[in-house]
């Protein structure tokens, strides 16, 4: 009886073709957001076909929710590397993200050769806005309410949003607060308060200096900006945002936002914003908004190498050492280190909600939309309530645009 139950948690191996179209099926059923991404793969490949059991599966989610990245395009590459090695879990992951790489890159290239001039698009535009600054406040409660456990990790949070505002670089921000959460966790509160003051006393004489470039300066842009940047540009930009996305696909917003918006300036904050409202009503994970903002800086190649950049680190943490991964994830200091950066990137994403709230909701409808969105993204818990929420919105900034 026993050697039934193994047999019966076992991953069968399954060709490559195979897998690949179990996948890419699961990509094209991807609504929702991650929660039922995960929900769906868990119902399937755990409850109906035990490949794994529930709490190895847990386990596993728990040490890529720790990771940087997609958990649920890393689950996909897990599980395809339990049942066909390196190769399988590079095309489970593959037709996972295919999809929605797929339409994205279609849309993004409507948008950037046809443009949105007509009344149609601006006004359907015109409420994806105010509802994706709807999202990302609500992305800002749901990741904080699980970052912020205790209030240094809250103290944290609001002095790298103090910083980010100040035009200090995230990379500082995001280290000071990881070493700060260290030093408290070892009970060096002394020292752990004193490396807050420090770097917000810095930052303040940064700023003041006339050195700083706090976000709000670029995210003020309307116009399309006419800067263009190199697919190696690109391509680290990817990367750098794929190895920094921790609680999920908004917490790459400011990194690819500063990017993009305040120190590349190859797009406008509005262009930012419809990138995100379009990838919200694929199905695909949010983090396929890059492939937009890669169209904008650098056309087809540069959507190819952003993507390829932000979709690297889920792909190799596991078909490169998911084993040593998971030990180490498990040290404390590591664990700690990753929550106090996290903390920090609650606070920037805050930063960059609020300047883009500033940028985005200049008209009583802009709120109005904002305000019924939020409301929507908080009591509406169906699978394709972001992509319900995004849509209806558009639909009411249509209808909004003949009420003057």
């Amino acid at each position: 009886m026993p050697e039934t139950v193994i047999a019966a948690e076992q991953p069968p191996r399954e060709s490559y073709r195979r897998l690949f179209l179990r996948f890419l099926r699961f990509g094209l059923l991807a609504w929702g957001g991650p929660v039922a991404q995960i929900a769906m793969i868990r119902q399937e490949l755990v409850d109906e076909e035990r490949w794994v059991s529930n709490e190895r599966f847990n386990r596993v989610l728990a040490v890529y929710q720790v990771l940087p990245g997609p958990e649920a395009h890393e689950l996909c590459v897990y599980f395809g590397y339990l049942a066909g090695g390196r190769v399988g879990g590079f095309l489970a992951g593959l037709g996972f993200m295919l999809p929605g790489f797929v339409l994205m890159f279609a849309l993004s290239w409507f948008y950037f050769t046809y443009g949105i001039g007509s009344a149609l698009f601006q006004g359907v535009f015109f409420g994806f806005q105010a509802a994706v600054v709807a999202l990302i406040v609500r992305a800002i409660h749901r990741i904080g309410a699980h970052a912020l456990a205790d209030r240094w990790l809250l103290a944290i949070a609001v002095a790298a949003a103090l910083g980010s505002a100040l035009g200090v670089h995230f990379a500082i921000t995001l280290l000071v607060a990881g070493a700060a959460y260290v030093c408290v966790k070892r009970g060096w509160l002394a020292p752990a308060l004193a490396l807050e003051i420090a770097f917000l006393a810095g930052a303040a004489l940064f700023f003041f200096s006339g050195a700083g470039a706090p976000v709000a300066a670029a995210a003020s842009r309307s116009a399309a900006a006419p800067g263009t940047t190199s697919p190696l540009g690109l391509l680290l930009s990817g990367l750098r945002a794929g190895l920094l996305t921790f609680g999920g696909a908004y917490t790459a917003i400011p990194f690819l936002q500063n990017d993009a918006v305040v120190a590349g300036g190859w797009m406008s904050n509005q262009q930012f914003l419809d990138g995100i409202a379009l990838s919200g009503i694929l199905p695909a994970p949010l983090i396929i908004f890059s492939t937009f903002v890669g169209y904008a800086g650098g056309g087809a190649l540069g959507a190819l190498a952003i993507t390829f950049g932000i979709f690297l680190p889920a792909f190799a943490f596991t078909l490169v050492g998911h084993e040593y991964l998971e030990r180490l994830i498990s040290t404390p200091g590591v664990h700690t280190f990753l929550d106090g950066v996290t903390a920090g990137v609650v606070g920037l994403i805050a930063v960059v909600a609020l300047d883009i709230a500033r940028a985005t909701l200049t008209s009583w409808q802009a709120a109005l939309i904002f305000g019924l969105a939020l409301v929507a993204v908080y009591l509406w818990k169906a699978k394709a309530a972001v992509a319900g929420v995004v849509l209806g919105a558009g639909v009411l900034g249509l209808l909004l645009m003949y009420v003057a």
